[in-house]
């Protein structure tokens, strides 16, 4: 099972994830910092350690819209977040899908901060209130990616794949 430590709304922008005045530090080792870093509380806990990797924030639609900036989603692999949103925007999605940061799909989401999740292959399931979200799932290219670890990570694992036949 897995926390829910933050509830958004519809329409996060790349910029409210990892604001445009930091986008001089873009090395994934050092991203993660200013992750929500206009959400002060939130940021504060993070790089205090009082997040555990594989919480979950929660959001509506369209969550990553605006710039195509890859450091939001950059920042939020790098404290191993996992993110269940509505909806994605098709930039932050795809960036996301490379970095191999942890996305859920979930229409009809409704869960609070604290609220304890877990992950079925075609629901989350609010343990704290027993209620079930059909989620659906990526398509089988994009879950081999994120699986991997990113892009990176799966061409690798390609390549070796194919030395050794």
């Amino acid at each position: 099972m897995a926390e829910v430590v933050l509830r958004l709304g519809d329409d996060v922008s790349t910029d409210a994830i990892y604001p445009g005045r930091f986008m001089a530090t873009v090395l994934p080792a050092e991203t993660p910092q200013y992750c929500f870093a206009d959400l002060t509380e939130f940021n504060r806990r993070l790089r205090a350690g009082e997040i555990l990797p594989g919480s979950v924030v929660v959001a509506g639609r369209n969550f990553g819209t605006g710039s195509s900036r890859e450091q939001a989603a950059s920042c939020l692999k790098g404290w191993d977040l996992v993110i269940v949103a509505r909806s994605y925007s098709r930039i932050f999605f795809q960036n996301a899908v490379n970095l191999g940061l942890r996305l859920v799909i979930c229409p009809a989401i409704e869960a609070d901060e604290g609220d304890e999740l877990e992950f079925t292959p075609d629901a989350v399931i609010d343990a704290t209130t027993d209620r079930s979200f059909p989620s659906e799932p990526l398509p089988p290219a994009r879950q081999a990616i994120v699986d991997a670890g990113g892009l990176i990570p799966y061409i690798r694992m390609r390549l070796l794949q194919e030395r050794t036949r």
